[in-house]
């Protein structure tokens, strides 16, 4: 019965997800937009079906990791709002550090590159995941278990607030009122798939965007008046678009990184876990360090700075 509801929200939100793209593409088309591309939006599909079976495969693994951990659970919730509303919230908050290391730490960026890889803005982005997250991402939510949150109502509430994570990924929609300050809206988003400066790593939330408030990683998003348009994508877009390039491109580079001749130990171990971006000799540069140059030019300046460096972030 746990597992069905699950299903049911698979079933109910698929529709959902297709009446949502084919306004999108209409509306798009119709007012010349052009936010769709054929090529970007099997991309977005085939690395979806990539995940998801990496997922199913590897489910039953990290189910029993899981289950044995909610066996030796400290608390024991009653089953209510109350129950739900936590797991909720903390949830979506392990979640926030989940992105965040993906952002943060070259190894899991590895990863996560895929799903910042398109240069486009719409729904199906939202599916363009990051291929091989089921392996490690379960990790982040051992506490839950342990706390007394039974591990299929776990799947779920990712499920739903994943389904939210979807629906944030539009250029359609402006700001939507208080919301903004409440949850993580399109607008949240957009800055968080920017390349600009001003905007990288920022706004990791899935479903609230207190945590960004809260640990300093929120960035408005800014008209273009005052700031620069928003270029999607990597600060340094792939040459390739093929799918193995596309997944493994990143850790081919890290390869190349740890293993060139005449560095130390310490910058090996940066190339590999420093922030994306890590160069021991100054040739690429990470977030900070372009927000860092940006700071000390003008617009136009820092604009071509950052879109003519050699980064990997």
């Amino acid at each position: 019965m746990e597992l069905l509801k699950e299903q049911w929200l698979i079933l109910l939100s698929t529709p959902v997800y297709l009446l949502i793209i084919g306004v999108e593409i209409m509306l798009s088309h119709w007012k010349q937009l052009k936010y769709y591309k054929l090529w970007d939006t099997i991309t977005n599909i085939y690395l979806m079906l990539f995940n998801g079976g990496i997922d199913l495969g590897f489910r039953i693994v990290y189910l029993s990791i899981f289950q044995m951990a909610f066996s030796h659970r400290i608390f024991h919730p009653n089953v209510g709002i109350a129950y739900w509303l936590f797991l909720l919230v903390a949830e979506d908050f392990l979640y926030y550090w989940l992105h965040r290391f993906d952002h943060e730490v070259r190894f899991f960026w590895a990863t996560h590159v895929t799903h910042h890889s398109s240069e486009e803005f719409n729904f199906t982005v939202g599916f363009r995941s990051s291929v091989f997250q089921p392996l490690y991402r379960f990790i982040y939510f051992l506490p839950l278990p342990f706390l007394g949150f039974a591990p299929l109502d776990i799947l779920f509430i990712y499920a739903a607030t994943q389904i939210w994570g979807i629906f944030v990924h539009t250029k359609l929609i402006n700001k939507m009122g208080f919301l903004e300050h409440i949850l993580v809206t399109p607008s949240h988003h957009r800055v968080h798939h920017a390349s600009n400066p001003k905007y990288l790593d920022k706004n990791m939330g899935m479903f609230l965007i207190l945590w960004d408030k809260l640990f300093g990683t929120f960035q408005e998003e800014l008209p273009a008046i005052a700031y620069q348009p928003i270029a999607y994508g990597l600060t340094k877009n792939l040459e390739k678009k093929n799918a193995f390039y596309i997944v493994f491109h990143e850790w081919m580079q890290i390869l190349d990184d740890v293993f060139q001749p005449n560095i130390t130990a310490y910058e090996r171990f940066q190339y590999l876990f420093g922030p994306p971006g890590y160069s021991h000799n100054g040739s690429r540069k990470t977030s900070d360090e372009l927000r860092q140059i940006e700071s000390g030019q003008t617009d136009e300046q820092a604009y071509n700075a950052f879109t003519s460096t050699d980064s990997f972030q």
